[in-house]
């Protein structure tokens, strides 16, 4: 389990989601109008309009918000113009940071993220410097306190589940992104409580932190770009000790 999935764990554990921060609801709002807008309205035929609402039913969206949304995106209903943008760059001890942004301003945001980066010690970096470094992946999680870690494996692997992995206190997950829904399907059907499921990116290998100092900027620098408003998602290839991470967490 990479780095920035163990503190994905922490924070879900300690309560400290996004939903808290009010951001959650804006952050499927966007996503949900610009698969609208890139692949037209309809869920059936448009798989990522059909994951986006997945992703804001599981966070109690109402129907109402999510209908606008889509609305917004085909165009019946006025609403702002959101750009779906990439940036790529290096975090402290030259980890890999890969961003998933969607913003109605470009120029500011670029300049914001810059400004991040810097501040604790990494920068931005060209197009493709590190995203060849990572690979779409649908990833479920579950609580190894919730489900039998024999019997989600078995279930998720019969369901076309690529690997499974536990640590920290959580069973992972690992699909294909087509497969994610029939997955996370079949482990409902058996009443297994999922934390989370995603479609998200994965590091082919990993850069371990060593360096308190260094860990500690890294997880500074992450929380301020999952605190920016425009970012999406924030990806990394950082690993850090379970122990300093529940230490700098704590």
């Amino acid at each position: 389990m990479s780095g920035h999935s163990k503190w994905a764990t922490i924070k879900r554990k300690k309560g400290k989601l996004d939903q808290e921060r009010g951001k959650i609801f804006t952050q499927h709002i966007k996503e949900i109008t610009v698969a609208a807008r890139e692949g037209g309205g309809d869920p059936v035929n448009n798989a990522r309009l059909r994951t986006a609402i997945a992703a804001a039913k599981g966070a109690n969206m109402p129907a109402d918000n999510i209908k606008r949304a889509i609305l917004k995106g085909t165009g019946q209903l006025p609403g702002v113009v959101y750009e779906a943008i990439t940036y790529e760059g290096y975090g402290p001890a030259g980890v890999a940071v890969l961003l998933e942004v969607m913003t109605d301003n470009k120029n500011r945001v670029v300049a914001e993220i810059r400004h991040i980066l810097t501040k604790y010690g990494g920068n931005l970096g060209a197009n493709g410097c590190v995203g060849w470094m990572f690979h779409k992946k649908g990833v479920i999680t579950v609580d190894t306190s919730a489900a039998n870690e024999d019997t989600v494996m078995e279930i998720a692997m019969d369901a076309g589940a690529e690997d499974i992995s536990t640590e920290s206190g959580s069973i992972e997950i690992t699909t294909t992104p087509h497969d994610l829904e029939a997955v996370k399907t079949a482990l409902e059907a058996k009443k297994i409580p999922i934390a989370s499921a995603e479609i998200t990116m994965v590091p082919e290998n990993s850069v371990k932190i060593t360096n308190e100092n260094e860990a500690s900027s890294m997880m500074k620098l992450f929380e301020a770009l999952e605190d920016h408003d425009d970012v999406q998602k924030v990806y990394s290839n950082f690993d850090i000790d379970a122990k300093i991470l529940e230490k700098l967490a704590g």
